[in-house]
């Protein structure tokens, strides 16, 4: 196949040198071509040569220079081959919902392994879970292995390690959580007064998401889930039941994160909240507590999206803050209280009272490290003849 290029300059475009190769099908005999703009004149000539070269090994000039997106549409059934049905629904929820709006939009070729990480470390500051990264990573590798059969790329940048590490310091919050809570009650008002104000047509539900997160140090996707059986107004409890998460047909529930229910106190700085949105839903024990102003269910991303999130908090001075930063204040501020350590551990649901005990004050951790020493001294094994006199 004989690809002829050129570039035209256009002054006029914000990128002004656009890059043209044709060339006859050999299958319909008819005249194709295919374009795109680039900043530089010297991008653009090797765009051409690019796809010169590609056409000389046999592969189509059209997939090629298709998007992500469109290639592993197209070839998604050979890219999940081999597979369970099973495993289907969570690789394409991962494709649709992470992928593509990632990375979709670049080029096959564009796709380095420098991106692959950039969009990893997205979805774990999105706190997607492990197994949503795992997935989302795993047809990203398939995807582009089937472009190394086809001979777009020469190796399967996807194949990234490491993320398994920073996704642990997420998860286990190594980074000194208390370091990413807010100060105050002061600062958690003004910060839901700041996103409210910030969203179109100053949604109040998005300030009171962040008011019960923090005071409830729950996920985002924990107080989506939350319904109004799940308050018990007598006792003022909450019980955490699921989260909403992605799914191929949308967002759907499922269980909490521990995979097991929890109990969680609503302070009195929240009852009259949770109130107020019982009596807004008429009391109906199957309606969602916390919606988006449609009624839809929230997730972190449609949570930051619409109220601008990172931009209202570099404003505030919290340019360290993220959505999960509202429960390390939860958290942080329950343990600064005093909440045991132990009860504070049912409360977030940690699996690892390690986990927990970061959130302790550091006069506290020394405290409890103390004991821990203590224990470990009663523990150790000692001759029964009791304690020696030591040589010498």
């Amino acid at each position: 196949m004989t690809i002829r290029g050129d570039v035209e300059h256009r002054p006029d475009r914000p990128q002004p040198y656009r890059a043209r190769v044709r060339w006859m099908d050999p299958a319909t005999r008819q005249r194709r071509s295919k374009s795109e703009a680039f900043d530089t004149a010297a991008a653009a000539q090797s765009w051409i040569e690019q796809v010169q070269r590609l056409a000389t090994s046999g592969v189509d000039p059209l997939t090629a220079t298709r998007t992500l997106a469109d290639y592993g549409d197209a070839v998604m059934p050979l890219a999940l081959r081999g597979l369970e049905a099973k495993t289907h629904d969570p690789y394409l929820a991962g494709w649709k919902y992470r992928v593509v709006p990632t990375l979709g939009h670049l080029s096959v070729r564009m796709v380095t392994n420098g991106a692959v990480d950039r969009a990893v470390q997205q979805w774990i500051a999105d706190e997607c879970s492990r197994s949503t990264v795992k997935n989302s990573l795993a047809v990203l590798v398939r995807v582009l292995e089937q472009a190394v059969r086809d001979g777009i790329v020469d190796r399967n940048p996807a194949r990234v390690t490491g993320w398994q590490y920073a996704f642990r310091q997420a998860e286990d919050e190594l980074d000194n959580p208390r370091a990413l809570a807010l100060p105050n009650w002061e600062a958690l008002s003004a910060l839901a007064d700041a996103l409210v104000a910030r969203s179109s047509g100053h949604f109040r539900g998005w300030g009171d998401v962040t008011i019960f997160a923090a005071c409830t140090a729950a996920r985002i996707g924990e107080v989506s889930g939350v319904r109004v059986a799940d308050i018990d107004t007598g006792r003022w409890l909450w019980t955490v039941r699921r989260q909403t998460t992605p799914s191929p047909g949308g967002l759907v529930d499922k269980g909490t994160k521990g995979k097991r229910a929890r109990f969680v106190p609503l302070i009195a700085e929240v009852r009259d909240l949770v109130q107020h949105r019982i009596d807004v839903v008429e009391g109906r024990p199957d309606a969602r507590l916390f919606t988006g102003p449609r009624g839809g269910r929230i997730t972190t991303a449609v949570f930051r999206d619409a109220t601008h999130w990172d931009e209202v908090v570099a404003s505030l001075g919290f340019e360290h803050l993220r959505r999960h930063g509202l429960r390390h204040t939860g958290l942080t501020w329950m343990a600064d209280a005093g909440v045991p350590v132990h009860v504070l551990r049912k409360i977030a649901g940690h699996g690892s009272l390690t986990t927990t005990q970061r959130y302790l004050h550091p006069d506290q951790a020394a405290v409890s490290a103390a004991g821990d020493s203590l224990t470990a001294f009663l523990r150790a094994p000692r001759s029964p003849h009791g304690p020696q006199e030591a040589a010498g």
